[in-house]
């Protein structure tokens, strides 16, 4: 069966600061026409940070899209001309004021491919060295350091409902479980 969709035309609608919108007009595989609204994102980053407590480095923070504080591992955009391993470098100094003296690619995913291709490359980061809090002039943090068990538990009980934090923290857990 063939599931491929061909563009038939494109608009931009939206260029923000890091997201772009567009519609596009496609041809299904059946021969008839749709259109598909589509947010474009430069991608990101993703960094369990596992301190020689095996806690992990964790960030509180108001997501104004879903007018709630959630409870986050590192995370941010890539800057153009960035490399993913760099990314997560200044992203957990930038969150954390932890710089990873190890730091290991782990995956990459796609958050939400029916209406964004966003792509979240995850690492795992260990042999943490304490520096100083860079944060960003618009974000508000409170940095936290949780036993990585008992932040696997909060998935369980609903008190961490983010998806790129749910997976790192599962795929951490794996991984560590594994050495």
């Amino acid at each position: 069966m063939d599931f491929y969709e061909t563009t038939l035309n494109s608009k931009n609608i939206f260029s923000g600061r890091f997201i772009k919108l567009r519609v596009d007009e496609v041809m299904l595989p059946n021969g008839r026409k749709s259109t598909r609204e589509i947010v474009e994102h430069p991608g990101a980053v993703a960094i369990v940070a596992i301190d020689n407590n095996n806690n992990v480095l964790m960030v509180r923070q108001y997501r104004k899209a879903i007018e709630k504080v959630l409870l986050e591992i590192p995370a941010g955009k890539l800057e153009e001309g960035e490399s993913k391993e760099e990314c997560a470098v200044r992203e957990l100094m930038e969150e954390t004021g932890y710089f990873p003296k190890a730091i290991k690619y782990v995956i990459s995913f796609y958050t939400s491919p029916g209406f964004s291709n966003e792509i979240i490359h995850l690492f795992l980061a260990t042999d943490l060295e304490k520096k100083s809090l860079e944060a960003d002039f618009d974000e508000y943090l409170q940095a936290e350091a949780i036993p990585l068990e008992e932040a696997v538990e909060k998935i369980s009980n609903g008190q961490i409902t983010d998806g790129k934090t749910i997976t790192g923290l599962l795929l951490a857990r794996s991984i560590i479980g594994d050495n």
